[in-house]
């Protein structure tokens, strides 16, 4: 399914989920975006070429799956 997603420039590491997170607007509804990942978790910050990896990342997902709520959570290696 081909989505159209915006994304929204607020990445940060959300410690109650221990994971980055993102949010942004997908069909109307504002999402949140979660990454689950030992490799991310150990950066203390995000640069913009890993930041584009992650929308794209996100993009992929949403090719294959459907979000159910307001909250999208990303396992990755």
């Amino acid at each position: 399914m081909n989505q159209a997603i915006i994304f929204n420039d607020d990445l940060h590491f959300n410690k109650a989920h221990d994971a980055w997170s993102f949010t942004g607007q997908l069909s109307g509804q504002r999402i949140t975006i979660y990454f689950h990942s030992m490799q991310l978790k150990q950066l203390a910050e995000i640069t913009n070429c890993t930041k584009y990896d992650l929308e794209e990342v996100t993009e992929l997902w949403l090719e294959k799956n459907e979000p159910e709520g307001d909250e999208i959570h990303i396992e990755m290696k």
